[in-house]
């Protein structure tokens, strides 16, 4: 009995790694579709209670960034500088509505009280040249930063 050894002519039996490779691959997909799905479940049993604290600091961050992009862009005249910061005033009244927990910590109110403070002061005397804006936007920076520092830990 001689065997013969396999030619060119004879096909190779398949390899199960590729079987394997083609599961692992499923299952991976499958389990990235579940992840979203959940994701999106826990996402959308959100309240407007439960996004509002993050809303809000989003809103003060785009009002600092525009102030930011008028000084960058020299147009620091009251006339560009005063609806962002009365926006901002505005959005200040509702601090202590935004973050329920903070509501009675004296820290957290004499740091909401300083904000509005700092933008009732700039609103008082708008700055009328970019040496003010670039004033007006550091001390609202500090009053915030200080806030953030102490509340965070």
């Amino acid at each position: 009995m001689s065997t013969t050894p396999p030619t060119a002519t004879q096909p190779r039996p398949p390899s199960s790694a590729a079987g394997y490779l083609v599961v692992f691959a499923i299952g991976l997909l499958v389990g990235l579709v579940v992840v979203v799905v959940l994701l999106r479940t826990l996402d959308a049993r959100k309240t407007w209670q439960d996004r509002y604290p993050t809303a809000l600091m989003q809103l003060y961050q785009a009002q600092m960034a525009q102030l930011s992009g008028t000084l960058a862009s020299n147009r620091c005249a009251s006339s560009d500088v005063l609806p962002h910061l009365q926006t901002m005033r505005a959005l200040s009244n509702d601090l202590e509505a935004a973050f329920p927990d903070l509501r009675d910590h004296r820290g957290f109110v004499a740091h909401a009280a300083g904000t509005r403070r700092t933008l009732d002061a700039a609103l008082a005397t708008p700055p009328a040249d970019c040496a003010g804006l670039r004033t007006t936007i550091d001390a609202i920076g500090e009053t915030c930063g200080a806030c953030h520092q102490d509340m965070r830990g």
